[in-house]
């Protein structure tokens, strides 16, 4: 009953957030609190302690570091430098897109972040080549997505904090969330090569000429701000994967055991207002708080939801009425359509990941096939014009004719191409592995 009470309570704070525009994350509190305190007689201590404090912290100074890079236009100058580098081959102009996106959320500017700015430049670009508003919108989106999933940037982060609150050993959360970044990394490449080079898309981009000009190089804050990005990243990726090549090396294993990726942001956050390369309001300003509160508010729920034996009646449920080669499919289709109305990082996977290890566990399944399988399917819808990216895409429209025109195309074309691909993956990726 109480099981029944907590999944009730995750789709009515996902409706109610919806339906409201007023954060899930706070429904998900109140909810966390009544169920918690009321329906299972736990201290408002408790609840209070199952606040994901790692994740908020790790999240929290991740992004402070990485908004210098937005605040003083480093990441804006980048995007311009590598569009322009790509005005003599127009057909490849989504590709441009694509892995300009990938760089600049790769770097730690986010999901959306980088269609914030780079949404508008895209569909500009879109105007002025002969490029299809759909390959556009899905090259940008795309890109975005798979940036924001490289390892030690926000989504991949968040991914690795949430598989660690799991069960999942924090090696291994590494190496799942570098296969999440690869296999969405693959998928975008297979459907833009289809649409630039299957497609009449392609012949009309092939056919345009535009013009670009030159950006200006970029300054002092800005080159300074590139190299320590570039460093923290090294920093960060060098640690876990010395320690997965060389697992008995006790000097190896001594550094990896003292680097957190939180801390190191700090540090580095400190040296950036030390070298003066952007304001600390600013930068302060720029922390995504509304995913924050959405994805720790949500993260309270969940284990209230554990707490009440909820995740493994559901993991029992699936593993005992799903077949293990239909699984990952089954997990895949479940997030795309969660995805559809709510936030992969607020909702999909806070709700989802921590089915993951029992099920896994009573299939002998490799729990990273299911956390892949989990983040495709939710990136596939992410789109559509209901979900947030979507929107975000709409929204940067030059014109209402534009607007009016992109609506049924992300909805009936983009999204539906989308989930096809990741269902297509999904499937090869179980049989395959």
């Amino acid at each position: 009953m109480m099981s029944m009470l907590v999944v009730a309570a995750i789709v009515v704070a996902v409706a109610l957030g919806y339906k409201t525009k007023i954060n899930i994350g706070l429904f998900a509190i109140a909810f966390a609190y009544l169920i918690g305190c009321f329906g299972m007689g736990l201290s408002p201590s408790e609840v209070i302690s199952m606040w994901p404090l790692k994740i908020f912290f790790i999240i929290f100074s991740v992004c402070l570091f990485y908004s210098f890079a937005t605040v003083n236009g480093t990441l804006e100058k980048l995007a311009e430098h590598l569009i322009y580098h790509c005005r003599s081959v127009p057909q490849l102009l989504p590709f441009a897109v694509f892995f300009t996106a990938t760089v600049i959320s790769a770097m730690g500017a986010g999901y959306y972040t980088v269609l914030a700015f780079m949404a508008p430049i895209t569909l500009l670009l879109c105007e002025r080549t002969g490029m299809s508003l759909i390959a556009g919108g899905m090259a940008v989106n795309y890109g975005a997505l798979s940036g924001a999933n490289f390892m030690s940037s926000q989504s991949g982060i968040i991914f690795r904090g949430l598989m660690v609150n799991a069960g999942i050993p924090e090696n291994q959360a590494f190496i799942d969330a570098t296969g999440i970044f690869f296999s969405t990394l693959v998928i975008p490449l297979l459907v833009i090569s289809g649409l630039v080079f299957l497609t009449k898309h392609g012949r009309a981009m092939k056919a345009s000429i535009f013009v670009a000009a030159e950006p200006t190089p970029l300054n002092r804050e800005q080159k300074t701000t590139l190299w320590l990005t570039l460093l923290m990243m090294a920093i960060v990726l060098a640690a876990p994967i010395a320690q997965i090549a060389m697992p008995g090396n006790p000097t190896v294993s001594f550094i990896n055991s003292k680097m957190d990726i939180g801390l190191i942001a700090s540090l580095f956050s400190v040296i950036a207002l030390l070298l003066k390369l952007g304001d600390e309001r600013k930068a302060m300003a720029s922390v995504p708080w509304a995913t924050l509160i959405m994805i720790c508010g949500v993260g309270m729920l969940i284990s209230i939801a554990i707490k009440a034996g909820t995740i493994d009646v559901l993991a029992s449920w699936m593993g005992n009425s799903i077949p293990p080669i239909m699984v990952p499919i089954v997990f895949g289709i479940v997030a795309a359509f969660m995805s559809l109305f709510s936030s992969t990082l607020g909702v999909v996977t806070p709700a989802l990941f921590p089915m993951v290890p029992p099920i896994a566990s009573a299939l002998g399944l490799d729990p990273m096939i299911l956390f892949i399988a989990i983040v495709v399917g939710a990136q596939a819808t992410s789109i559509s014009p209901f979900s947030s990216g979507g929107s975000l895409i709409l929204g940067s429209c030059p014109t209402e004719q534009s607007r009016t025109s992109l609506f049924p195309q992300l909805l009936f074309r983009a999204a539906p191409l989308g989930f096809v691909a990741a269902l297509i993956f999904n499937a090869l990726l179980t049989f395959v592995y």
